[in-house]
C-alpha cells in the first residue's frame, strides 16, 4: 500500500508523458502494481524496486501506445470520432512549468518597491493610469514610470 501511495502519481505522470491518455495511464499503473504484487509474491528480487516499477510502467505504456496506433490503423476514420477526445488540459509537465513561472514572477513582484506593487495591483484590477494616480496620490508620470519599470523587470524575469 505504501508503494502504491508513493509511486502512483509519478507513474501516472510518466505514463502520460509517453503519450497515452489518462484512462490508459491509470490502467497501466494498475497493471504495474499487479505485476509488482506477483513479482514479490514469487519471492523475486526486491533490489531497486523503484527502477523496476518505472521500467514495467514504461514497457506497459509503450505496449499501450503501439496497441492504440495499431487500432487506429485498422479503424475507419469516422469510427475514431466515437472515442473520447483527448484531455485538452495541460499536461503535468506544463502544470509544473506554469507553477514555476508563477512562483518566479511573484518573487519579482514582491521584490518591487511598494509603490510599484500598488501600481501593478491597481492596473491588474483594470484601473487606468489616471485612476491609479488618484488612488495613490502620485503624479501620472510616476504611475507611468512605475508600471514601465515593473513590466520591464517582469519581462526580463520571464524570458519569453
Amino acid at each position: 500500500m505504501r508503494l502504491f501511495e508513493e509511486f502512483r502519481e509519478p507513474l501516472l505522470r510518466y505514463g502520460l508523458s509517453l503519450g497515452i491518455d489518462v484512462h490508459d495511464a491509470e490502467e497501466v499503473v494498475q497493471e504495474t502494481f499487479l505485476a509488482l504484487f506477483q513479482h514479490l509474491r514469487q519471492g523475486r528480487s526486491r533490489k531497486n524496486l523503484r527502477g523496476w516499477i518505472f521500467r514495467v510502467t514504461h514497457n506497459l505504456a509503450l505496449k499501450r501506445c503501439y496497441a492504440i496506433k495499431a487500432l487506429r490503423a485498422r479503424t475507419e476514420p469516422g469510427e475514431l470520432m466515437v472515442q473520447e477526445p483527448p484531455d485538452p488540459g495541460p499536461t503535468p509537465e506544463q502544470q509544473f512549468s506554469d507553477w514555476q513561472r508563477r512562483r518566479q514572477l511573484l518573487a519579482v513582484v514582491q521584490a518591487l518597491p511598494q509603490t510599484d506593487q500598488n501600481c501593478l495591483r491597481l492596473r491588474a484590477e483594470g484601473l487606468r493610469y489616471r485612476e491609479i494616480a488618484a488612488v495613490l496620490g502620485v503624479s501620472l508620470g510616476t504611475v507611468s514610470m512605475s508600471l514601465a519599470r515593473s513590466f520591464s523587470r517582469l519581462i526580463r524575469a520571464d524570458g519569453r
